[in-house]
């Protein structure tokens, strides 16, 4: 896998405790499912929840682990009848990128909206509130 995936798998697994600076975004909620719009929004699931049920409130987008994505391959879709695991960051994708190679600018275009999307989730409910 590129560098850019590679920073936010080893952050997110590293949930032993410990480590430092930018991880503790990653790590912090390793209970939630997270799951990365293409525009960046990070939506966090604390509840069991299939696959379909989060495509089927976006239609034309497809679920794909962040952890099947390698970059020159198609990005493999998630099974509708998968239960989304907690601690693991899924991307919803359009459709039209369902056949495309991942190309390294586009996973780092995709590191880049989570890590930023991510932060936003993690920061207190006041920082929120000064930053609108």
């Amino acid at each position: 896998m590129g560098a850019c995936v590679s920073s936010i798998s080893s952050s997110k697994s590293g949930t032993s405790g410990g480590g430092g600076g930018g991880s503790s975004v990653l790590k912090r909620s390793s209970t939630a499912v997270k799951v990365v719009h293409v525009e960046g929004r990070v939506q966090e699931l604390r509840q069991s929840v299939q696959a379909k049920s989060i495509v089927s409130q976006n239609p034309g987008h497809f679920l794909c682990s962040s952890e099947s994505m390698s970059i020159g391959t198609c990005v493999p879709h998630v099974p509708d009848d998968e239960v989304l695991q907690p601690g693991q960051i899924y991307f919803l994708l359009p459709l039209s990128h369902s056949h495309k190679p991942l190309s390294l600018p586009d996973l780092c275009s995709l590191a880049i909206k989570a890590s930023a999307g991510l932060r936003a989730v993690d920061l207190p409910t006041n920082s929120k509130l000064m930053l609108r």
